[in-house]
């Protein structure tokens, strides 16, 4: 059967339609924007984060691993990051989260052997076997890893979002950025973040709890707690 609508009738579905569609583009355009305002705020130099004072950790956020288990070119220079605040003595420990589900895929081993190769003690590098994903990495590092100061390394797109849901969880958190060079597909990577502002912008309203719990292991420790292999 056929539905048959007037004119009218169509030209209010129209409209109606139309308006929805412009007043989801504000929301999810003006929440992106606001994520990006607020964390934004907080992005440092190497050098101002020098000048902080008291900090817990630096938090280096995990991505791709080669097949080779060599980091890729993002993971790559937020390690370099990473070690070189480590070094400059911006926080007595590193904490390594990202992905480790999988026996044959491992981030933070990857991770923390770069730090212990580039000449960080094995006792002052933390991993985080379950950061799989921002949100997660921030929830642990503050249920889990006990930190309240934090400074965040990542590439800057990501570090708005990152520091946004740290402070949402009520750490005190900047972040430092990691963009040594131009990454391929940054373009794509550009637009899906502006998606996932808007879900950790809900998520760290509701702040939903993980089933990856475990005791506490306080970054003021030893690293090597941490360990699995």
């Amino acid at each position: 059967m056929k539905l048959k609508f007037s004119r009218k009738t169509l030209i209010t579905i129209i409209i109606v339609l139309a308006s929805l569609t412009v007043f989801g583009a504000a929301v999810v355009f003006g929440i992106n924007g606001w994520v990006v305002h607020s964390g934004g705020k907080y992005i440092l130099t190497p050098e101002a984060a020098a000048s902080l004072s008291n900090v817990d950790c630096i938090l280096v956020l995990g991505c791709g691993v080669w097949d080779d288990g060599t980091p890729s070119h993002m993971l790559e220079d937020r390690l370099k990051r990473g070690v070189a605040l480590y070094k400059d003595g911006v926080s007595l420990k590193l904490l390594m989260s990202g992905d480790h589900g999988r026996t044959e895929y491992d981030e933070v081993n990857t991770m923390k052997n770069f730090a212990i190769e580039a000449g960080v003690p094995s006792e002052d590098i933390f991993m985080d076997h379950a950061g799989f994903s921002t949100y997660e990495s921030m929830y642990r590092a503050k249920d889990i890893f006990c930190a309240e100061k934090i400074i965040i390394v990542s590439q800057e797109y990501h570090l708005y979002r990152a520091i946004y849901t740290a402070r949402a969880l009520g750490m005190e958190a900047y972040g430092v950025a990691a963009d040594y060079r131009t990454y391929s597909g940054q373009l794509y990577r550009d637009i899906r973040e502006i998606l996932a502002r808007d879900k950790d912008f809900f998520v760290s309203i509701f702040r939903p709890d993980y089933p990856y719990g475990g005791e506490t292991i306080p970054v003021s420790g030893n690293g090597n707690l941490t360990n699995d292999k």
